[in-house]
């Protein structure tokens, strides 16, 4: 027998996912290809985490000798009335507790974000995650609080876990657990108990549930847990939760999170190492009318929730348009009231080649893009060079740049404010001193990449600029005021996305450009579906980069289509 059979069920469902072996969404993918990932940077000695099967096996073990509480499963006996961990729950706890701190052996994981449709699972996962948390994660006088908006939501948790504790008596035996009505305690004054608001003063969790973390009206709760945790050595934050409606809310900030953390946690930048996340949804490609919308965000189909049930509730939604967005939210984990991502940033990582650099273009026609915007808001510079291969209009990104204000650095928005210090730190950004972008820098710096690159043409948003486009001309960098509209964004929006999926668009992997472009939501015309301009979900969701970007392509295809192939001929060339 195997000794590790839980990993190598985890590891086998991280793999099969990356060869696409297993239907999954996008998010699920990135999930697991960073464990593949990490995996195989743990061989350096430079790298800080190592992967331990032990502490993942035993996890695992202990959930699965767990009862179920509800359903058909809770009235068998004997081994099939246990909880059975499916690959994908095996995944993701393996992940969360097999993940450790080379020195010191302790979890690498403080945060975990899962975020899976109604009926996969999810109660029973985390009651199983707090009853270990509670007995078996070697924490004396451990405090496991079940954090939610209503009582009935915490006790949709806390319930399981005390039902499962009360039908197991070797596990009461084993660690002297006593079940009261709505507290589970042990002799060392460990505790297990639902929460409503914020715990009370004095209280210092080593584990917190945040159950239907959608309905959290604002991030208290979960802050209150986070800021309690500061006396325990590895603490751990499980949050769980279908979509929802409200994206001006703390779970939808934190899915963002996530989502920055997926798409660039090859970059050190962009990662977020102590956060484990996955999000079970659909693909923006796949129709939510089909079968295969079903089997891709619902990761317990036909397990714990039946093909049956989700179809007629399909169905459902198919005939009345009112439940549509309820279906979408329950059962596809889709935020109807969010809007998805313009541009495949999948397809935008294919595109990537770090071998680029300017002196493989120095005769090449070169386009810059300025986005500015001189009070706290970060200024950006495309710069884009263009070729002509196998008769196809290719464009390469390379050597952007980055400015913002210093104060900036300490902005209110916490998370913003790390992600711009951690660039400055690498050099992807420049701090400008005070509160406004000093435009001289930038001009300073226009002027050096005209001596680099001879520039074609520089388009740049008029807003609070016209000094500085007044100097650009003067260096001849041939300025061109671009409003940014629908009628100047939406074709070369359009280019940028057909080149990024043809493959007729390079860059050099700037996490900065990643960042913006992967922020980037399409606002389409009233009535037209087809004429669209960028804009960000939310003031913090910058763009200002794919803006810059955007903006040069369009300089570029004007080029492209007013070119004269008779201002190459030369008469006298061809006189007898």
């Amino acid at each position: 027998m195997a000794k590790f059979p839980n990993v190598n069920a985890a590891s086998k469902y991280a793999r099969d996912v990356v060869a696409g072996k297993i239907l999954a969404c996008r998010f699920v993918r990135r999930a697991c290809e960073r464990h593949l990932f990490d995996l195989k940077r743990s061989s350096n000695p430079d790298y800080p985490y190592r992967f331990d099967k032990t502490k993942a096996e035993r996890v695992c073990r202990f959930i699965q000798k767990l009862r179920h509480t509800k359903g058909k499963w809770a009235r068998l006996t004997g081994e099939n009335a246990k909880l059975k961990l499916e690959p994908w729950q095996l995944f993701i706890f393996c992940c969360v507790f097999g993940w450790v701190h080379k020195k010191s052996g302790l979890r690498r994981f403080r945060e975990a974000y899962n975020e899976v449709p109604r009926k996969n699972g999810k109660s029973a996962k985390s009651a199983g995650f707090g009853l270990y948390m509670l007995t078996a994660d070697n924490e004396y006088g451990a405090e496991v609080y079940c954090g939610a908006t209503t009582e009935k939501q915490a006790l949709e948790v806390f319930n399981p876990a005390r039902l499962m504790a009360k039908m197991l008596p070797d596990l009461r035996a084993r660690f002297d657990i006593a079940v009261w009505a709505k507290k589970l305690t042990l002799p060392d004054g460990s505790k297990f108990e639902p929460v409503i608001g914020d715990p009370g003063d004095g209280s210092s969790p080593n584990a917190g549930i945040v159950d239907e973390y959608h309905e959290h009206p604002d991030s208290s709760q979960y802050d209150t847990l986070i800021t309690g945790m500061g006396s325990r050595e590895q603490p751990l934050m499980w949050g769980i939760t279908t979509a929802g409606f409200n994206i001006d809310g703390p779970c939808y900030d934190m899915r963002d999170r996530v989502i920055q953390m997926l798409d660039g946690f090859e970059h050190p930048e962009l990662d977020d190492p102590e956060l484990f996340g996955i999000i079970y949804t659909i693909d923006e490609d796949v129709d939510w009318k089909s079968e295969e919308a079903l089997k891709m965000a619902n990761p317990n189909y036909g397990v714990s929730v039946s093909g049956e049930y989700l179809r007629s509730q399909q169905l459902r939604a198919l005939k009345r348009a009112r439940y549509v967005n309820a279906f979408k939210t329950k059962h596809l984990n889709i935020w109807v009231a969010g809007k998805e991502a313009f541009f495949d940033m999948e397809a935008w990582k294919r595109c990537e080649d770090q071998s680029l650099c300017i002196e493989q273009f120095t005769t090449d026609d070169c386009y810059l893009g300025f986005d500015l915007a001189r009070k706290l808001d970060m200024n950006s510079k495309a710069r884009l060079f263009t070729r002509t291969v196998d008769g196809q209009r290719h464009y390469y990104s390379i050597a952007p740049k980055f400015w913002v204000p210093e104060e900036q650095l300490d902005n209110d928005d916490r998370r913003l404010a790390e992600l711009f210090q951690k660039w400055v730190n690498v050099g992807c950004l420049d701090a400008t001193d005070g509160a406004e972008v000093d435009y001289r820098e930038i001009l300073e710096h226009a002027k050096d990449v005209h001596l680099e690159t001879p520039v074609n043409e520089s388009a740049i948003d008029p807003h609070g600029a016209t000094n500085l486009s007044h100097q650009l001309a003067d260096e001849g960098l041939t300025p061109i005021t671009i409003t940014q509209n629908y009628t100047n964004m939406s074709d070369p929006m359009k280019e940028l996305e057909a080149a990024i999926l043809a493959g007729r668009f390079h860059h050099d992997g700037h996490p900065i450009m990643t960042w913006c472009v992967g922020n980037v939501v399409g606002k389409y015309l009233p009535g037209n579906d087809d004429i669209v301009r960028p804009i960000k979900q939310k003031p913090t969701n910058k763009i200002d980069g794919a803006v810059a970007l955007i903006m040069a392509i369009g300089r570029a295809m004007v080029a492209v289509e007013s070119y004269n192939p008779l201002e190459d001929f030369d008469a006298e060339d061809y006189v007898l």
